[in-house]
């Protein structure tokens, strides 16, 4: 299963997904990467405080850098989760077909059938907002590797 986790410029929220679900799944058998929807910090390596919050956590986010969202992602991944609705709006909008549009949904409403919760964006915060959303990422990741062991 190829997964991929997308947010606004790819530094705090995907990344951050990423790694969380990196660490709960076999990289043999399940290959998860990251992207955001605007070019803004592509090259990047995460936001310092998201490297601080994973590594707190014992996840290694050292291989991650920034970039954006291809049309050819849709091609790549079997499932495509959006941090929030303003992202989840923007990949729709590329996608050229029903099975397009299938793989892609918010990540929280894993956890939230029927709710369309958003992962909040704490880049304009500080430490405390990152903790907040490892736990939300964290729940959801969770979930999706439940759901690939059983």
């Amino acid at each position: 299963m190829n997964i991929l986790m997308v947010c606004l410029g790819n530094i705090c929220r995907s990344p951050l997904a990423e790694g969380i679900l990196r660490s709960k799944l076999n990289s043999q058998e399940h290959f998860v990467d990251s992207a955001g929807t605007s070019s803004f910090h592509e090259g990047e390596r995460p936001d310092p405080r998201t490297l601080r919050t994973a590594k707190k956590k014992g996840i290694d986010m050292s291989a991650i850098v920034a970039r954006p969202f291809k049309k050819e992602d849709f091609q790549k991944f079997d499932r495509i989760y959006a941090m929030d609705k303003s992202n989840l709006d923007h990949i729709l909008s590329l996608t050229q077909s029903e099975q397009e549009k299938e793989k892609v949904s918010l990540l929280l409403s894993l956890n939230h059938p029927g709710e369309q919760p958003e992962v909040p964006d704490p880049y304009f915060g500080g430490d405390e907002g990152f903790e907040i959303v490892f736990k939300l990422l964290d729940e959801a990741c969770e979930t999706i590797a439940q759901g690939l062991k059983s």
